[in-house]
């Protein structure tokens, strides 16, 4: 499978649409997005990766996304599971450690991950009223 060039206009729907997408921001002129992108892509072909949708975003071409999505570092690798943000750092992957993100990202208990996400919703309402 092939990366999926996201943009503005896609990157919600992508997201919310699969089950497991990872998104690699990069920069042409970024020499570690450089030396990630042959990684990130050798990845996005391996067969045991089927159902995952591998994306970039070019941060030069999207910058109102990447503002939106808060980089201030790239590379910047996302990992969403079931429209929820699960994993997200700056700075290349060798090989390994990517297949073994990938690994933990399929493995997630996602009723404890929206378990956890509720909680966190629910003492952050707390804390506003609480300030209000």
């Amino acid at each position: 499978m092939a990366t999926t060039e996201l943009t503005a206009q896609t990157f919600e729907k992508t997201v919310t649409d699969n089950e497991i997408v990872l998104v690699d921001l990069w920069a042409s002129w970024c020499g570690p997005c450089m030396r990630f992108g042959p990684v990130y892509d050798k990845a996005s072909e391996t067969a045991s990766n089927e159902g995952i949708v591998f994306a970039k975003v070019d941060t030069e071409a999207e910058q109102a996304l990447s503002a939106a999505l808060d980089i201030s570092s790239i590379p910047t690798l996302m990992a969403f599971r079931e429209g929820i943000l699960v994993f997200r750092q700056a700075g290349a992957l060798p090989p390994e450690a990517l297949q073994t993100l990938i690994d933990q990202v399929k493995g997630l208990d996602m009723d404890d991950v929206k378990a956890q996400v509720a909680a966190s919703h629910q003492a952050t309402q707390q804390q506003s009223a609480a300030g209000a």
